[in-house]
């Protein structure tokens, strides 16, 4: 799968652990490239609209709490980017809705429990049936 990953330098670590850890998938990476300090807006606009265009099949992104990528990634239109800190939520953000980027906290995820939600959340599949209603309503809100 080819999946755009991103991260700030609060994230950084936690994506190259992540790079390494799933290596059978291809990785557009699109920064930053150090734990120099910047603004992750530079680098998660890029990957959210990589997913978007179809340029990549999902994207992670990663910042100190997640809330800023969160932010970014849900204003490029047919993003739907889900926060998860635990398992179960990744689970549901799939299943429910059909996220698209997974979004972490690099300062309060434990690189291994971060491998454990990027693995379930890679590995889920959205069900769709009441769930694909719901989305629906979401993205005509887009175009209001």
């Amino acid at each position: 799968m080819k999946l755009a990953i991103a991260s700030d330098h609060a994230g950084y670590v936690l994506k190259e652990a992540i790079k390494k850890a799933f290596d059978e998938h291809q990785f557009v990476d699109f920064g930053t490239y150090s734990e120099n300090s910047m603004d992750y807006p530079d680098v998660g606009y890029p990957a959210a609209w990589a997913v978007s265009k179809g340029e990549c099949e999902m994207g992670i992104l990663i910042c100190g709490s997640g809330i800023g990528m969160s932010i970014t990634a849900n204003k490029v239109p047919g993003i739907r980017a889900a926060l998860c800190s635990m398992t179960d939520i990744a689970r549901l953000s799939r299943m429910h809705n059909d996220a698209n980027v997974l979004v972490l906290a690099g300062r309060f995820t434990a690189e291994a429990y971060a491998k454990e939600i990027v693995k379930v959340w890679l590995s889920t599949s959205f069900e769709g049936g009441r769930h694909q209603n719901r989305l629906k309503k979401i993205h005509q809100g887009e175009t209001k």
